[in-house]
């Protein structure tokens, strides 16, 4: 009985502040509190407007999950005036929320230098920072820990920038990290990860701590309108028209009754042939990109079906890596550069990339297959 009470207990997602699994974040929030600095956990993003203003830090643990009700309530809380911290926002989350921002290819988690002028970055010093890369247009931003010329963790200020100090202890300001390794408990202690963290989340007297779930998007979803409560008055007569306007056309347009006439089918291709015909397609243009994109889109969603993922969590690098992370042993930084890398430079990092993806999709599959599975040109 004494198990079973154990085993009952609550179960916390990535980066939670109340777990103390390897990859939630009750470590940072215990050092916060030291601090002084207590720490609100929010899971619907009407908590997470009603709670934000001038005096906290509102941190974000997966911006991509959030629906467009979601991301418009996020945009009012931004707007307060405090400092709002997204985790690894991609190209869709980080169009919504930071218009002065857009997200590039990710790039792998690596101790990387700051390389900028930004005080916390500067006090942090090297840092386990990368994932998604970031082109920023402002040139009030803060850039740190590039990449290939593109940085990992960007400031962007507020648009009144009144007042404000580089730290954004005057002013409201929004911070992309491009990666939640800093946070996880296990690699918090690593390096500059635990200051940078620190700093980053502890400039105001208060923090907000903003973990999107399914049960608290069903509450944000209750009081939504319908459908048809949002169409304007008189909406039925005008559809009724339309439809008595579509049928009569569709019977000006539609042939005369008469007998049955027999079609020949299309010529049926072999999978493996038009796999190979599309592969030769590919490598006559050196479309090596094209292929490499369409070999990890497919081995995406083979993992997501097997690890019961839904179509969007797919292409989610944090949750996609982090879900693969728990099942097998492997460092996330390699998943992440595996699944969602940049495009290979040759065919035979291209027929690598092929075996790797193979190889990660026998690890995760439940039971070997028993039919033969294409080559790997079959399937460039």
């Amino acid at each position: 009985m004494a198990i079973a009470a154990i085993r009952s207990g609550p179960e916390y997602g990535l980066l939670d502040p109340r777990s103390p699994d390897k990859h939630g974040s009750k470590a940072v929030a215990e050092l916060l509190r030291k601090r002084g600095i207590p720490t609100d956990v929010v899971t619907t993003s009407a908590e997470a407007e009603r709670a934000a203003d001038s005096k906290t830090t509102l941190l974000v643990t997966d911006p991509d999950a959030l629906s467009r009700r979601q991301t418009s309530e996020l945009r009012t809380a931004i707007q307060r005036g405090g400092r709002t911290v997204l985790v690894a926002p991609g190209p869709t989350a980080t169009r919504a929320l930071t218009p002065g921002a857009r997200a590039a290819t990710p790039t792998p988690v690596e101790l990387t230098p700051p390389d900028c002028d930004f005080p916390p970055a500067l006090r942090a010093g090297d840092a386990e920072v990368g994932g998604v890369r970031y082109r920023v247009t402002s040139d009030q931003a803060d850039t740190c820990y590039l990449h290939r010329s593109l940085p990992s963790l960007v400031r962007l200020p507020a648009d009144d920038k009144g007042g404000s100090d580089r730290t954004g202890a005057n002013a409201g300001d929004t911070v992309l990290v491009g990666a939640p390794d800093p946070l996880y408990n296990q690699r918090l202690a690593h390096r500059g990860n635990a200051s940078l963290m620190l700093q980053l989340l502890g400039s105001r007297p208060h923090l907000v701590w903003y973990v999107p779930s399914s049960s608290g998007s069903a509450a944000d979803s209750d009081d939504e309108r319908g459908l048809l409560e949002l169409l304007p008055g008189g909406w039925s007569w005008a559809a009724i028209q339309l439809f008595i306007a579509a049928v009569l056309a569709a019977f000006w347009r539609s042939r005369r009754l008469g007998p049955l006439v027999q079609e020949q089918l299309p010529v049926s291709v072999r999978a493996s042939e038009a796999t190979e015909g599309r592969a030769r397609l590919y490598q006559r243009a050196d479309a090596r990109d094209s292929a490499a994109e369409a070999l990890r889109s497919a081995t995406r969603r083979h993992i997501a079906n097997l690890l019961g993922l839904s179509a969007a969590e797919a292409h989610s690098p944090l949750v996609l890596t982090s879900a693969i992370a728990s099942r097998s042993p492997g460092d996330s930084a390699d998943l992440n550069y595996l699944l969602f890398g940049a495009a290979p430079v040759n065919d035979a990092e291209l027929v690598r990339l092929a075996d790797e993806l193979d190889a990660l999709e026998r690890l995760l599959s439940p039971v070997a297959p028993t039919t033969s599975r294409p080559t790997d040109k079959e399937r460039t």
